[in-house]
């Protein structure tokens, strides 16, 4: 048995294991996302069993072996105990634990994402804040660290950054007031009077989604904010409901399948 070592994390999915043991999956600083086998812990007077549940996070010490982790103890700063009495918002962290063990491989590079779902789970805590305008901040700050950002600062066909009026799904980003219906623009408006964007595609849907500049903005804050000041500010229903479209159709394009957990969270309409 080699050395052990010491894993920062949070758990992010659990299985038991044999007769008494767990499974669990941890979202690491160190390492990335990490399996690792805790002994005895569903024992109900082993000292892991608390440990080892999710949302745990803390400091994990561990053996390393040649394709999974042996956890020996567990120094635990924050259990998120809270979330088991409010079910609503813990549907919601549990989706956003899925989400995170969705994008993130084995033993890759894990601290952003690590640091966001702490924060994301922690502002789930917060009365103030919507659990749904969470979500969607989530995911989107996700596919920014996941490095394929929707590009919302400039328009998408011509480079500039003024007048953009309609984000443009299979074109992962922004389009101006021009390209989105001008003559010459290649989304040229129709002889019905609708521009290209707005007909629906083959899947029934708009090609493209009409921004308002609250929307914009708002878009763009999450893309370009620091964690800190991720979780800080609430939209107005019109605008939240822009938003949720974009990033709701948005996340699609990366996402090949349907969660487990998104049955348990509210359906909008």
């Amino acid at each position: 048995m080699g050395q052990t070592c010491i894993l920062t994390g949070m758990i992010i999915k659990t299985a038991p294991a044999g007769e008494y043991d767990k499974r669990i999956t941890i979202l690491t600083r160190e390492a990335g996302k990490v399996t690792a086998f805790a002994r005895g812990a569903r024992r109900p007077k082993s000292s892991m069993q608390a440990a080892t549940n999710l949302f745990c996070f803390g400091k994990f010490e561990a053996y390393e072996g040649r394709d999974s982790y042996k956890v020996i103890r567990a120094d635990i700063q924050e259990y998120f105990s809270w979330l088991y009495t409010d079910p609503d918002r813990m549907y919601y962290g549990c989706y956003f634990l899925e989400l995170a063990d969705y994008f993130l491989q084995p033993y890759s590079d894990g601290a952003q994402q690590l640091s966001l779902l702490f924060q994301t789970i922690r502002a789930l805590g917060v009365q103030s804040l919507e659990p749904r305008l969470v979500r969607r901040i989530y995911e989107l700050k996700t596919l920014v660290y996941y490095g394929v950002a929707p590009q919302v600062f400039a328009c998408v066909k011509c480079g500039t950054k003024e007048h953009l009026a309609v984000f443009y799904i299979e074109n992962r980003g922004v389009l101006c007031s021009s390209c989105a219906g001008g003559k010459t623009s290649g989304y040229a408006d129709r002889a019905d009077g609708r521009p290209d964007w707005a007909v629906p595609a083959d899947g029934g849907r708009p090609a493209g989604i009409r921004l308002d500049s609250a929307s914009l903005y708002t878009l763009q804050y999450i893309v370009s904010s620091s964690l800190a000041k991720l979780y800080t500010f609430k939209v107005s229903e019109s605008v939240y409901r822009t938003v949720s479209e974009v990033i709701e159709k948005y996340l699609k394009l990366y996402v090949d399948r349907e969660l487990k957990t998104l049955v348990f969270l509210p359906q909008e309409s």
